[in-house]
């Protein structure tokens, strides 16, 4: 078969893809030397929504924006949800901050005093009251807590208080809502992280029930990790998730998925389908696993930068998708190590950009959604109504 004849017969498993926005993507972000401005920032969570919806304009991919509390926070959660509906996305994912206030420095849910620990779980249990007005199904949490030098802390202490704050904030969830514990390998604690890997997720989540999953950043592992078996070990586990998609040269870089390496991400998204984690599996036709963006643009411009974000995740996932999975498994079983190699890399090389393109614009969509977005003036519209006011940022 050629490749469009395979193509067409992976098409409708494409339809229902949906990829989430981080607000704070379309504010000044960046490095922790310098975060670079640039015309046409968002100055309100409005025109945050505003710009993501463009992107779900242009892409039909990005149909939910995820909300970080309080980067976010409004007086009227329900009317920010109309407005975002009015605009054709909804909410979703709602972000808990506990590293920018300056109680949380020698920890939040680990720290040893009740009275920090109780300020931590109470922001945590508002966040989930956003989520009631929001509509939200998930509570991602990323923690930068940890230590600095040996001694400085009870680690195995530090554990205990973390179970038990997590388990507070997991009682309060209604029933149709999760928690999703994210991990990172360091940063800001320099000598131990109080959740560095999947594993110490896993062990955390696992002791809360069922509706606690682990949130798997493709930028938080140390060099060499292979990152498509931790896919599909918690895809095993029935414990991923979500997904916050980014792509690092070095460390956490937060850069474009698929820009240092779209074959991982090809990878990874086989290791999806074949766990059972892509496509909807719930009556309201949303995913188990929640694929998420979390990146920062520093130096393109935002709107583009996300375009280009969920169009690379969209085209990896069309490859993994084509992957001749009876060929593979035949191979393997036959002990053909470098047949079984081949198939994978011939799903890997398939260019479908020529299909995909076709695919768009039989929904009503442009073929190219980047180059639409530049051409259709919304870029220099904002820059020029955006004049004045705070453009908005990680503070």
């Amino acid at each position: 078969m050629t490749s469009t004849t395979r193509f067409g017969e992976i098409a409708p498993l494409l339809e229902g893809q949906a990829i989430e926005v981080p607000s704070w993507a379309y504010g000044n972000s960046g490095t922790r030397f310098k975060v670079f401005g640039s015309a046409g920032t968002p100055r309100t969570v409005e025109e945050k929504i505003a710009d993501a919806a463009t992107v779900h304009r242009f892409t039909g991919l990005a149909p939910l924006v995820s909300l970080h509390i309080p980067w976010d926070l409004v007086d009227d959660f329900a009317a920010l949800r109309r407005y975002a509906e009015d605009l054709g996305v909804g909410l979703g994912t709602i972000n808990s901050n506990t590293f920018q206030d300056d109680d949380y420095k020698l920890g939040a849910l680990t720290h040893t005093d009740p009275r920090v620990r109780r300020k931590a779980v109470d922001h945590h249990l508002a966040c989930i009251d956003v989520m009631r007005a929001t509509g939200s199904r998930d509570l991602k949490i990323w923690l930068a807590e940890g230590t600095n030098y040996p001694g400085q802390g009870d680690m195995r202490g530090r554990q205990d208080r973390l179970a038990e704050s997590l388990r507070t904030i997991y009682d309060a969830l209604d029933e149709d809502q999760r928690l999703v514990l994210e991990y990172k390998f360091f940063e800001p604690a320099f000598y131990h992280t109080d959740v560095p890997d999947w594993g110490t997720s896993y062990v955390q989540v696992a002791a809360l029930g069922e509706r606690a999953m682990v949130c798997l950043d493709t930028g938080h592992h140390a060099p060499g990790t292979n990152i498509e078996f931790i896919v599909a070990q918690l895809l095993r586990l029935g414990k991923l998730g979500s997904f916050d998609f980014n792509s690092r040269f070095y460390a956490d870089d937060d850069l474009i998925v698929g820009a240092a390496d779209p074959f991982q991400l090809f990878r990874i998204m086989v290791e999806v389908i074949r766990g059972g984690g892509f496509g909807p599996a719930n009556p309201d036709g949303q995913s188990q696993v929640a694929f998420m963006l979390d990146q920062c643009h520093n130096i393109e411009d935002k709107i583009p930068g996300q375009i280009r974000s969920v169009l690379n995740v969209q085209e990896m996932t069309a490859r993994a998708l084509l992957l001749d999975t009876d060929a593979l498994r035949a191979a393997q079983e036959a002990g053909d190590v470098l047949g079984a190699n081949e198939v994978l890399m011939d799903a890997f090389y398939t260019d479908v950009r020529a299909d995909l393109a076709a695919w768009r614009e039989e929904r009503g969509l442009a073929g190219n959604p980047l180059r639409a977005y530049l051409a259709s003036g919304y870029q220099q519209q904002i820059e020029a109504d955006r004049v004045g006011g705070t453009q908005a940022g990680w503070n």
